[in-house]
């Protein structure tokens, strides 16, 4: 764990319903340092105006991407004004997919042709300050959609043969996306899983596939708060 005690971290939660997916139970954990809590689905937002975080973290979401409504519109303007003011940016799974989309637009995101769901391996193609050396690592996915066509002023730092784009930095800006879930341990992915199949979704048979496979998880999350945490604001 990261302890900071001049840290103040902006944590967006984007779940729809928190009772089958409580991304605030999985972060806190590993958070040692003042932190606000806001609900994008209602519209509760951080003013950068008012409050300085040193930090934005945002979550994952049961939305997609390709259809956003009303909240999600509002808070990529606010990824845009974090970035302008030079504020440390992490997105994860869906928040990886909404930065992407506030930094490119619509034509950064679509749906996956193969979706990724239970403990994968990863390739880590560049070493970086978030997750280290090049090596393979597993990590717990579930996405539907995901990122595409990142510009040149950016790296690809992980990648899987379905998902090109699992993770990826700024060059010279303190930017990072994640399409994995590093940060939910191998008890409440499980306890993930049970929610979704509850709900009797098509995409089922995905979640019971991953429930009843073997869980691998590389512990990437330390890294990756180290790494995020130890990056300052460029204001």
């Amino acid at each position: 764990m990261v302890s900071k005690k001049e840290h103040r971290l902006a944590f967006i939660d984007n779940s729809i319903d928190s009772s089958v997916y409580n991304p605030e139970e999985h972060w806190k954990p590993y958070f040692e340092f003042e932190w606000d809590s806001f609900k994008a689905t209602k519209h509760q937002f951080p003013d950068f105006s008012k409050v300085r975080y040193s930090h934005l973290l945002l979550t994952g979401s049961e939305a997609s991407i390709v259809i956003r409504d009303k909240w999600a519109e509002e808070e990529a303007e606010v990824i845009q004004e974090a970035v302008e003011r030079g504020i440390p940016v992490l997105g994860s799974c869906y928040g990886h997919q909404l930065l992407a989309y506030a930094l490119f637009g619509s034509s950064s995101i679509r749906r996956s042709t193969q979706p990724e769901v239970g403990w994968i391996p990863v390739q880590i193609i560049r070493e970086s300050r978030i997750l280290g050396k090049k090596r393979q690592a597993f990590s717990f996915s579930v996405h539907f959609d995901e990122v595409v066509n990142l510009n040149a002023d950016f790296h690809v730092l992980v990648s899987t043969e379905r998902c090109p784009v699992q993770a990826f930095q700024a060059k010279d800006r303190p930017i990072w996306g994640l399409q994995i879930h590093p940060e939910i341990n191998i008890q409440n992915a499980r306890t993930l899983l049970k929610n979704l199949i509850a709900l009797k979704l098509d995409n089922t048979p995905l979640f019971e596939k991953a429930l009843n496979s073997k869980p691998k998880d590389s512990g990437l999350i330390k890294q990756i708060m180290e790494g995020f945490l130890s990056a300052r604001e460029l204001r």
